[in-house]
């Protein structure tokens, strides 16, 4: 019984896994197609406010909220600043001036690297000989996938500062979250970042004079579909992922973001796709398969300790 239910959990896990990297590249992509004719931040203020109203009414009929403190909302708010409204804001920004979108991922998934060096100081964490292996294959797949795609923007290099703004705030709200005792359920963490960043984009939205939305439907098509994809599903399985494979084996996973977005970008925008992109491909998967499989080895081991000391 014990193996029928690791193997549904391992099971459960994968098929998370894939949804999550499939829906977060869909946040580089849909943007592309979204902001040709639409300023980014109207995009973002009618991606949010629905939502967050929506949200705050599922909350509410729910009960999910009970028990949260003002303090839990202070600290939820905080980490939804750096981690939606920062991150979405940097790359909305990033792909309207025609960053390359597998060139916005490839900075994005720099992350992995940087977070593996700071959760020792930071989280007490140690990440083995192996992840540090199966990171360092990884980025030079990612490098590989998207190297053919630099120099393909006409935007200025001081605007390649804003996906690593994105990825640093990220960095900051992930770290936020793993240092905060605040334990609150998926719903309500990702209703209360939902709810602040949709308030300061409406804030600035109008006062950018960028509030009123076009009539075409293309446009409502694109608020449902970033709404549902790389908000709720991307958005959400990052935190649920967090709590169920850890901070290491989740940083891992965002090597996957450059190459299915540059797979995206291929098929949908026209970009570069080459047979050392595939040869990226596949140094990717090696990469983050050696992270999961450390991983899981390490949380198993864990899970057995207090066993071992029982009996």
């Amino acid at each position: 019984m014990g193996i029928q239910i690791g193997l549904l959990r391992g099971a459960v896990t994968a098929a998370a896994a894939i949804v999550f990297v499939v829906t977060w590249s869909s946040g580089f992509l849909i943007p592309a197609f979204a902001t040709v004719e639409v300023a980014p931040l109207t995009l973002l203020v009618w991606r949010f406010v629905p939502l967050a109203l929506v949200l705050l009414v599922i909350v509410a009929v729910s009960g999910a909220g009970r028990g949260v403190t003002a303090h839990d909302l202070r600290v939820q708010a905080l980490i939804g600043l750096f981690a939606q409204f920062g991150y979405c804001a940097a790359v909305y920004a990033a792909v309207a001036i025609r960053i390359a979108t597998g060139t916005v991922a490839l900075i994005d998934a720099v992350q992995p690297l940087i977070v593996a060096v700071l959760v020792g100081p930071l989280l007490g964490m140690r990440v083995r000989a192996a992840q540090w292996a199966g990171l360092g294959v990884g980025a030079v797949g990612v490098l590989l996938v998207v190297q053919s795609q630099f120099g393909s923007s006409d935007a200025p290099p001081a605007a390649y500062l804003l996906p690593v703004a994105a990825m640093v705030c990220l960095i900051v709200g992930t770290f936020l979250q793993r240092r905060s005792t605040v334990q609150t359920g998926v719903l309500v963490t990702l209703t209360i970042h939902v709810t602040v960043t949709a308030a300061l984009f409406l804030v600035i939205a109008g006062a950018a004079g960028q509030l009123v939305p076009p009539a075409s439907g293309s446009f409502w098509l694109a608020v449902v579909l970033t709404a549902l994809f790389p908000t709720l599903a991307a958005y959400g399985l990052y935190w649920w992922l967090l709590r169920r494979v850890g901070i290491t084996a989740l940083q891992a996973l965002l090597f996957l973001m450059a190459p299915a977005t540059a797979v995206g970008g291929a098929v949908l925008l026209g970009e570069t796709l080459t047979l050392v992109t595939i040869c990226g491909f596949v140094l990717c998967a090696v990469g983050v398969a050696a992270v999961l499989v450390v991983e899981a080895r390490m949380q198993r081991a864990s899970s057995l300790s207090p066993r071992r000391a029982r009996s």
